[in-house]
Parts: structure tokens; C-alpha cells; sequence
């Protein structure tokens, strides 16, 4: 059988059994959204010597070792736990580099979701303001990415995380609920709610 065409939970099987193309192939059908979520999360100041796609090729032989666990009950869809175990990793890599400097890992990677480093206003901003297609629309973009990424700054931490989950990582409400660890109707609630704040705080920007 052509390892494309399998289905999740044949895949699954054969990871589990210590099968790396087929472990391979999971992170591939994935790889797209994990590059995401790690783009959207990663340190500003690590963004010139650190790559999204290293981080995740690091994470596999872990995700490997926990497989068996996860497979034992399957707390959540497969996508979401093998985000959350890219995100312990990305935690990881935030801490080999930031460490360093021997500042406060804890102040260096705050917590958004559990397991997560809190997304990135900067990656945001940029995701929320769409590209012009002319070097004159680019630099407005750039101004109203700038408005944008302080007015999330102004934020609180839970708002500007299911913006990120919405709006970055592109999950769906029951994706983003199942993250938050609330039901949908609240998760939509929460989002709706994060997208009123800010608006408010763009126009109290824009009025300043």
C-alpha cells in the first residue's frame, strides 16, 4: 500500500511499532501547521538563528518515545498532541538559547496554553494585516502591523492566545476548544470576546 493513502490510525499503529517512515508521513500530512505554531511562538530574538523546521526534525525522536503513551489512551486528535509535543520542545530550544544570558527562563518563556510559549505579537500582528501587493501597500502594512502588535501587547495573555489559535495556527472552534480545555461555545465566547478588546484597543491607538 502506498504509505500516502494510508489512513491516521494505520499510520499510528505502525509508529508505534518503531516504523520511522511511517512516523515520517504523520509529521509530513502536519508538517505545514506545526511550522505554523512554531513560527507563531518562537522568540523574536530568535528568529534570525533558529528555524521553525529544525525544531520540529528535533522533536521527532521524542514524539517517537511517547507515541507508545499516547496511543495507550489518546487524551486528544492526534494533531493536538503532537502540537503540544512540539511546543514542550519549542520550550526547550527557547530555554537552550535564552538560558544563556542567565535572565529568568520563566520571564523568557511565559506560558499561554498549557505547555506553550505564549505567541508572538510580532508573528501575529503580521497575520492579522494582509499584504499589499505594491512596496506603497507593504510599508502601510508595516505601520498598521505596528499598531497592531501593541495593541496586542495591551492585551491580557488569554486573549492574545485564541487570537493565535484562530487566527496563527488557523484551528477550528473545536480545535480551539479542545486546546483551552472548554467547550466550544465558550471557546467562540472567548474568541469573539478577544477580537471586541482588540478592536477597542486598535481605536484607542488610533485616538492616542
Amino acid at each position: 500500500m502506498n504509505v500516502g493513502s494510508e489512513n491516521e490510525s494505520d499510520l499510528l499503529d505502525r509508529a508505534r511499532g518503531g516504523d520511522p517512515d511511517a512516523l515520517n508521513e504523520l509529521f509530513a500530512r502536519h508538517r505545514d501547521r506545526l511550522r505554523r505554531m512554531v513560527a507563531g511562538r518562537l522568540d523574536d530574538r530568535l528568529r534570525a538563528r533558529v528555524d521553525a523546521s529544525d525544531v520540529i526534525q528535533e522533536a521527532q525522536l521524542e514524539v517517537l518515545q511517547r507515541l507508545p503513551e499516547y496511543l495507550a489512551n489518546r487524551p486528544l486528535p492526534f494533531y493536538l498532541w503532537l502540537r503540544l509535543e512540539v511546543g514542550k520542545h519549542l520550550i526547550y530550544v527557547h530555554r537552550r538559547h535564552l538560558g544563556a544570558d542567565k535572565r529568568d527562563v520563566r520571564r523568557d518563556v511565559p506560558i499561554g496554553s498549557p505547555g506553550m510559549p505564549d505567541p508572538s505579537s510580532t508573528a501575529l500582528a503580521a497575520a492579522l494585516v494582509a499584504a499589499g501587493p505594491s512596496p506603497s501597500q507593504d510599508a502601510v502594512r508595516a505601520e498598521q502591523a505596528d499598531r497592531v502588535r501593541a495593541a496586542l501587547d495591551r492585551l491580557e495573555p488569554g486573549d492574545r492566545e485564541v487570537l493565535a489559535l484562530r487566527h496563527f495556527e488557523m484551528l477550528s472552534r473545536g480545535e480551539t476548544a479542545a486546546v483551552l480545555g472548554i467547550t466550544d461555545a465558550a471557546a467562540s465566547k472567548r474568541y469573539v470576546r478577544a477580537l471586541d478588546r482588540l478592536e477597542t484597543a486598535l481605536a484607542g491607538a488610533v485616538g492616542a
